[in-house]
Order: structure tokens, then sequence, then C-alpha cells
């Protein structure tokens, strides 16, 4: 097992177990970028309105795997959504986590 598989477990994994779950892929990026490629079945709210639609994601009943761009985005809106009770993981950039699915 790796340093960063140690420190962080493995996220191919993690996403893997999610996904069979029946996760929602949360897009968090600007509309214009969804609007120019995105995960198929993807639901998207851009991390400027994630806080404000915490009820709404809370009654999706599911485990959320937020993307990005790169893993920044995702990143925070992942933390806000952990501290208000709903189960998620950082899928990181959505290019990225699309060959992950």
């Amino acid at each position: 097992m790796g340093f960063f598989s140690f420190l962080f477990g493995n996220k191919t994994n993690k996403i893997k177990e999610f996904t069979d779950r029946g996760a929602i892929i949360l897009d968090v990026r600007s509309k214009a970028e969804y609007d120019s490629g995105a995960i198929p079945g993807s639901k998207h709210i851009p991390l400027q309105q994630v806080q404000a639609k915490i009820n709404q994601i809370k009654q999706w009943d599911k485990p959320v795997i937020t993307c990005c761009a790169s893993g920044m985005r995702s990143g925070s809106a992942a933390a806000i959504l952990r501290s208000n009770g709903v189960e998620v993981i950082n899928g990181g950039g959505w290019q990225s986590l699309s060959g992950k699915l």
C-alpha cells in the first residue's frame, strides 16, 4: 500500500463502493463549464449554490460524489456537504472521475 493510499485510502475503491450504492454525481462547476462537457447523468449545482441547496441534496437520500474541473471546488463542496450530514466523497476532476466510473 502506497503512502497516500495509507493516508487517504484508495479513492477508486471508494468511488466504486459509492456508485454500487447508487451515488449521485454532483458537478459543482459553473454553468458554462458544465454545458461544455459533463459526466452523463450527473447533477449540476455550482459550488456557490451548494450551501443553499443542502435540503434538496439531502432529499436525494443517496451518497454523493462531487466533481469539478481539478478537484478544488469539489473538495470544498464535499466539505460543505459532509458538515451537513451528507455521505460524500470528493471525486476530483470530472474527466478523471469519468474514467473511474
